[in-house]
């Protein structure tokens, strides 16, 4: 379902509406069970399956009709021959199938029901966590901004932030917070020794991207004091570092930028970790 929730989410940053599929339920043997899910883009193209065979044909026919009438439906196939209207699969059961005209300009069901707003987790109210917050608040993304100094995360600094947490140490920096794999880690913090510090307790946090700022020649030095630290090399694998695309960034903003670019890739199904 991940990838499915990624195609979507894209596909409304692009202002493009789609056809959700959905498996609702299910009784006696049938080709998928509840919870299965079919996208389907105007051109026809379509990403996972309900099934395969005369229930997927059946299905994407009334996907397509679903972009005419914009609206949503509730199907039930009967898979056994023998009743009247079945689709006479060998399976034998029945499917429920929710077919939903998702319009990008009104994505509120698709976003509730997939929680599509991920959260990005900024460790460091400095200049690039400055540049970078309004940037992701742009593009979808709830924002957490923390510092352990309130002259740089306060409210006034990040306006537009969702929250801004003034912690006591990075010692403690994920303190009361509850990551998950729609969780996005940055870490620009302003120093060295606190990126290590956020470094090494984001590895052990669930996240769909962790990024940490700094040329190369620091980052070797810190993935090596991990790996001293017992951190094996397929652990800092998943870290995206130096952070961002590759695209010569320089200033906050430009690197803000390339950050931001990176983890609309990662959102998009499109990590390379």
């Amino acid at each position: 379902m991940s990838k499915i929730v990624y195609i979507g989410r894209d596909l409304i940053e692009k202002g493009e509406s789609f056809v959700i599929a959905k498996v609702v339920e299910t009784t006696g043997s049938t080709p998928r069970k509840k919870g299965a899910w079919l996208l389907m883009r105007e051109d026809g193209a379509r990403y996972g399956t309900v099934g395969g065979g005369k229930l997927e044909a059946e299905v994407e026919r009334l996907a397509l009709e679903a972009f005419q009438t914009k609206g949503s439906k509730l199907h039930q196939f009967r898979l056994k021959p023998e009743e009247q209207q079945g689709l006479d699969m060998r399976c034998g059961g029945d499917a429920d199938v929710l077919i939903e005209y998702v319009d990008s300009a009104k994505p509120e069901s698709f976003i509730e029901e997939f929680d599509v707003k991920s959260t990005a987790y900024i460790f460091g109210g400095g200049h690039v966590g400055l540049a970078l917050e309004p940037v992701l608040s742009y593009i979808g993304f709830s924002t957490v901004v923390i510092d352990d100094r309130e002259e740089y995360a306060n409210s006034s600094r990040f306006a537009e932030a969702d929250q801004v947490r003034v912690i006591k140490s990075f010692e403690d920096a994920f303190e009361d917070i509850k990551t998950d794999e729609n969780s996005y880690i940055i870490i620009v913090t302003r120093g060295h020794s606190f990126d290590y510090t956020v470094l090494s307790q984001s590895l052990k946090r669930k996240a769909a991207y962790i990024g940490m700022i700094g040329s190369k020649g620091k980052v070797a030095d810190t993935f090596k004091r991990l790996r001293d630290d017992g951190f094996s090399q397929k652990e800092l694998d998943k870290v995206y570092s130096p952070i961002g695309l590759s695209i010569f960034a320089e200033t906050p903003e430009e690197i803000a930028v390339s950050v931001a670019a990176e983890m609309i890739k990662v959102r998009a199904g499109h990590g390379e970790r």
